[in-house]
């Protein structure tokens, strides 16, 4: 067993006072199963540095970790049962990540308090959902009114080759020199890159505010730990609202090589500004990444051009192998956004203007029958073929590293999709070279929790 440290302390950052009634339902796994998902998403933040994607393992590795909150007269405590040693310094929670515990407590009880229970949002609609990912990034304090457009949402997979990690720094180092500041799923790989880059930036311009958001969920928090430069976390509730926060609060966004993952996140952006709604949306997106990546954004974009139409090159650019270029061409557009948002008299924080439809919106739960029935065919319109893509690269995402899915392919054997001929082609060679290039798993073998027939 590894080496672990038991402690009790005070959350730090948010949340430091919670109700008896709060505190009971975290206790009751039963009633909420909110100690559950506490427990999981808490072990997952102190795991931070240890390089894993595997949430079955983890939990397993450390399967006496345990988290209880404790009400006191002077506020709440947290008592950590066999937490990870590397979590501590001399036997002291490294700050950072006391003030992740404290982010994850904050998010899962306002989740669970305002959202689930009270029914204060109808997320039967696209108002009530969209209004509810505001309500959760203003209590975390996300939001920030005070500042000009800045936020760069830098998406990528976190399982990369050395080369193409070196690069996200570089685009991270040239963005922080412009001040923008930058925004990613926080975990490992492309997701701290940029960040790493950026951090270095801010520090030669004397930029002391500088901004390191991480937007996770609990599924997936486990397979992309907060990495240590992360200031800001905000875990959402699932992942339809974890992506409607990055394209709400992005004034950009920059797209790194990387695996199923990232090709959900490019579907899901496409799928949207492919909406009528959102045809002069000024939301610059860019493609980037080494000379050694060239060719694996041909078959991203080939990919994309067979599936959504030519008309989906309108949407975004392709940079490679010039981390300069990538940083002025944002920062020049980020002004655009500001001009745009200031001429309709918008907030810079939180783009309310953006339409995201409902099937955007709507959880999708990646059973073996949800993914055996989606409609992957080119019979139509193209944002709603994109929605259904986004479903399946999900459901993949899921069976490789998240919990439910890992349990569900351990149970019932492979997810199976079924798609139009030559779209169950293209989709087959293009997730066969993620395989081929090592980008499904951080380390190990990979096998496929797919079958396409």
């Amino acid at each position: 067993m590894p080496d672990t440290i038991s402690t009790t302390i005070s959350p730090e950052g948010s949340l430091e006072i919670l109700s008896q009634q709060e505190v009971e339902r975290l206790h009751d796994t039963s009633r909420s199963g909110l100690h559950d998902l506490l427990r999981n998403c808490s072990l997952a933040v102190l795991n931070c540095g240890n390089l894993t994607d595997d949430g079955l393992a983890l939990l397993e590795t450390y399967r006496d970790f345990d988290i209880e909150v404790q009400q006191q007269d002077r506020g709440v405590r947290l008592k950590i049962t066999n937490a990870p040693a590397e979590a501590f310094v001399d036997g002291k929670m490294i700050r950072g990540i006391r003030e992740h515990l404290s982010a994850v407590l904050r998010d899962i009880v306002y989740v669970y308090n305002e959202i689930q229970t009270r029914h204060r949002f109808d997320l039967q609609t696209a108002e009530g959902t969209t209004n509810a990912v505001f309500h959760i990034l203003r209590k975390a304090g996300t939001l920030k009114p005070g500042r000009d457009p800045s936020l760069v949402v830098c998406w990528g997979g976190h399982s990369i080759s050395r080369e193409e990690y070196d690069y996200t720094k570089a685009v991270g180092y040239h963005l922080g020199l412009r001040e923008l500041d930058i925004c990613t799923g926080c975990g490992p790989g492309a997701m701290k890159g940029p960040m790493k880059g950026a951090n270095v930036a801010h520090a030669k311009q004397r930029r002391s505010q500088g901004r390191y958001l991480g937007v996770s969920e609990p599924g997936i928090i486990a397979a992309e730990a907060p990495n240590p430069i992360v200031n800001e976390l905000v875990v959402m509730p699932d992942i339809e609202k974890r992506l409607e926060a990055f394209v709400r609060l992005g004034h950009g966004i920059l797209v790194f090589p990387g695996g199923v993952g990232t090709a959900e996140e490019i579907l899901y952006l496409l799928g949207i500004l492919l909406h009528p709604d959102n045809t002069d949306m000024e939301l610059p997106v860019i493609f980037t990444g080494p000379a050694s990546a060239a060719d694996y954004f041909k078959r991203i974009d080939e990919f994309l051009v067979y599936t959504l139409g030519e008309e989906v090159r309108r949407h975004y650019r392709i940079i490679v192998d010039d981390p300069v270029e990538v940083a002025r061409a944002m920062r020049v557009n980020i002004d655009r956004v500001a001009e745009y948002r200031r001429s309709r008299q918008d907030a810079f924080y939180y783009n309310w203007r953006l339409t995201v439809a409902r099937n955007f919106q709507e959880t999708f739960e990646p059973t073996h029958e949800a993914m055996a029935s989606l409609a992957l065919h080119r019979e139509q319109p193209v944002h709603e073929l994109a929605a259904n893509l986004r479903r399946a690269f999900s459901g993949i995402v899921a069976g490789n590293v998240k919990e439910q899915g890992l349990r569900a392919i351990e149970a019932h054997g492979p997810f199976r999709l079924h798609a139009e001929p030559e779209l169950m082609a293209r989709l087959d060679e293009l997730l066969s070279s993620f395989v081929d290039q090592g980008r499904m798993k951080l380390a190990g073998d990979y096998v496929p929790c797919y079958t396409l027939g």
